[in-house]
C-alpha cells in the first residue's frame, strides 16, 4: 500500500516566489535562486500553479499527474522548494516546512541525512527508541519509493530536537535541520516519545513515511551513541546550541524580518521607562568623584589593560570603603543623560555601550564588609547616584547570595562586596526579537570589563563569576524573574597596599 498522491499537498516554501521565463522558470528565495530549464508543458503548468496555498498533484496538473509531473515534484521537494503536507483521505498528519537546503538535494526525502542512500528499509516512527517489525514503505513525490524490508536498527531522537507549541499548534524543530515539522495529528507527538503507532491507530504507511522524514531531516539518529561519541556534538548542550542558532543569522533566519531591533511590541505594549521604579527604602546619596582630577591622575589605558587581573583574595583588615564603592559605581554605571525620541522611547547614556541604548542592566551591591556602609543588599539608582536598601543582611536570600560567591574565592572566603548584575528583560525585549537575551549577555560582558578596568585603575581587586543564584535574587528582591533577573556577578574588594 502506498500513500495516494491525491492526499499529499504541495506549496512553495514560505518566502519563495516563482517567475516564468522563456524556456523555464526561476525560483527565488533570496539569497537563493534556482533556474528550471527544459520543462515539458505539463511541468510548466505545475510551476505556474504552485503558490503559497497547498494543492495536490492532481490539482496542480489539472488531472491525473503524469510521470513528468511526479518527477518535477520529486525534484522540487528534494531541493527544499516545497512545503509538503502528508495526508490521507481522512486527515492531515504533518507538514514539512523547509527553510534551508536538504543535505541530499536531488534524492528526495526519506534518505540518509549524510552520505546515505534512499531509505530502502524504512524506519517506522514507532522505532524511535525501541525495536519493531517491518512496515510498508512510503511513496509519492518527496519520498523515494522502495520495497518493504525488515526494519533497521531502532532510531533515537536527537538530543537537540525540540517540540513546542506556537500560535499554529505543535511544531518539531532541530537547530541544525533544514526544515521544521508541523504536527497536525497529536498522535505523532506520542510516537516521537516512543509510542507504538499501530496501537495508536496510525496507518503503517503514514508512520513509515514520518520515520523516513524524521531521519532525513536530522531529528532521529540510527546510532544512539552518535551525538555522544565525538567531542563536537557532545560538548554542545541543547540549550546552548538553540540559543546560538536562534540569536544569529543563518539558514533559519536570512532576513531582518522578525529578527533584531524590530520594535515588535510598539503597537501593543508601552515601553518600559529608562529608570527602574525605586525600591521603597529611602535613598542614600553617594559622594561624587572628581572626574577632572581622575582624568589627570588615572594610570594610562595601556597600563590598566596590562595590569588587569582577577583577584580571589582580599584584605579584610583594610576593607573596601563607601567612597571607593561610590566612585566605582559612578565611573562605570551612572546614567549620564536620557534622550527621549519623538516616538517616546527613553534612551539612556552610560559609560559602557548598550545595543539600541536600551541599558537594561541594574547593579545590586550586596555588602558584607564595606567601611561606612551597613551590611545589606542594595540597589544602585544610576539616575540619582544613590543606594536603596533592598533586603537586610540577615535575610536568608542575601546570605545565600554571599555564600554562593565564595566558590571562586581563596579558602572559600566571604566577599567584602558582591555586585549582582541584573537585567530588566523588558527593556531589551520590547525592541529586539530573537536576539534580546543574547544582547543582554553581551551588555553584561562589556559592563564586567568596564568594572574590571575601573577597579584596576583604583587599585581594587575584582573577580567576575560565571554564575548567579536566580532563586536567591528573586527572593531577596521580590521581583518576578521574567521582569528582572540576574545575568552576572562580580566580587569587589581591597587587595592591600
Amino acid at each position: 500500500m502506498s500513500i495516494p498522491l491525491e492526499h499529499t499537498r504541495y506549496a512553495l516554501r514560505a518566502g519563495a516566489t516563482r517567475l516564468l521565463i522563456p524556456g523555464g522558470a526561476l525560483l527565488l528565495n533570496p539569497p537563493r535562486q534556482d533556474r528550471l530549464t527544459g520543462l515539458a508543458p505539463a511541468q510548466r503548468g505545475v510551476v505556474e500553479s504552485l503558490g503559497p496555498g497547498p494543492s495536490t498533484a492532481r490539482e496542480l496538473s489539472g488531472g491525473t499527474p503524469s510521470s513528468e509531473v511526479t518527477a518535477l515534484l520529486d525534484r522540487l521537494a528534494a531541493d527544499g522548494w516545497l512545503t509538503i503536507t502528508v495526508s490521507d483521505i481522512e486527515r492531515d498528519y504533518y507538514t514539512l516546512r523547509p527553510f534551508g537546503v536538504p543535505p541530499t538535494a536531488g534524492t528526495g526525502l526519506g534518505v540518509e541525512r549524510s552520505g546515505g542512500a534512499a531509505a530502502s528499509s524504512p524506519q517506522t516512527a514507532g522505532d524511535i527508541g525501541r525495536t519493531s517489525g517491518p512496515e510498508a514503505a512510503p511513496s509519492g513525490p518527496g519520498v523515494r519509493a522502495s520495497a518493504a524490508a525488515p526494519a533497521a536498527a531502532p532510531a533515537v531522537l536527537s538530543k537537540f530536537a525540540l517540540m513546542h507549541r506556537d500560535s499554529d499548534g505543535l511544531v518539531l524543530e532541530h537547530p541544525t535541520s533544514w526544515c521544521d515539522i508541523r504536527l497536525h495529528d497529536p498522535r505523532l507527538a506520542a510516537v516521537i516519545a516512543g509510542a507504538n503507532p499501530a496501537e495508536l491507530g496510525l496507518p503503517a504507511t503514514i508512520s513509515a513515511r514520518f520515520a523516513a522524514d524524521l531521519r532525513h531531516a536530522g531529528f532521529t539518529l540510527a546510532d544512539p551513541a552518535a551525538e555522544e561519541s565525538t567531542f563536537t556534538t557532545r560538548s554542545w548542550s541543547a540549550p546552548d546550541l538553540w540559543f546560538h542558532r536562534r540569536s544569529t543569522l543563518g539558514p533559519r533566519t536570512l532576513t531582518w524580518d522578525d529578527f533584531g531591533p524590530t520594535r515588535w511590541a510598539a503597537t501593543e505594549f508601552p515601553p518600559l521607562p529608562a529608570r527602574r521604579p525605586p525600591y521603597p527604602a529611602p535613598p542614600m546619596a553617594l559622594p561624587v568623584p572628581d572626574l577632572a582630577a581622575l582624568r589627570a591622575t588615572d594610570p594610562p589605558l595601556a597600563a590598566v589593560l596590562e595590569d588587569r587581573r582577577s583577584h580571589r583574595a582580599f584584605d579584610d583588615a583594610a576593607p573596601l570603603t563607601l567612597p571607593q564603592l561610590a566612585e566605582l559605581l559612578y565611573r562605570t554605571s551612572r546614567t549620564r543623560s536620557v534622550e527621549t525620541t519623538p516616538a517616546g522611547d527613553e534612551l539612556p547614556s552610560r559609560p559602557y555601550p548598550s545595543g539600541g541604548s536600551v541599558h537594561e542592566l541594574e547593579l545590586y551591591p550586596v555588602v558584607r564588609h564595606v567601611t561606612g556602609l551597613p551590611p545589606a543588599m542594595y540597589h544602585y539608582d544610576s539616575h540619582t547616584h544613590a543606594l536603596h536598601e533592598v533586603a537586610p543582611a540577615d535575610s536568608p536570600a542575601v546570605r545565600r547570595l554571599l555564600t554562593t560567591a565564595t566558590a571562586t574565592l581563596t579558602a572559600a572566603a566571604m566577599p567584602q562586596l558582591l555586585l549582582v548584575l541584573a537585567a530588566r528583560a523588558g527593556r531589551a525585549m520590547w525592541t529586539y526579537e530573537q536576539v534580546a537575551y543574547a544582547n543582554t549577555l553581551k551588555h553584561a560582558g562589556v559592563l564586567t570589563q568596564t568594572l574590571y578596568l575601573a577597579a584596576t585603575a583604583m587599585n581594587l581587586g575584582a573577580v567576575a563569576q560565571a554564575f548567579t543564584d536566580t532563586a536567591a535574587f528573586a527572593t531577596a528582591t521580590g521581583v518576578d524573574e521574567l521582569e528582572e533577573c540576574p545575568v552576572g556577578s562580580m566580587v569587589i574588594g581591597s587587595i592591600g597596599r
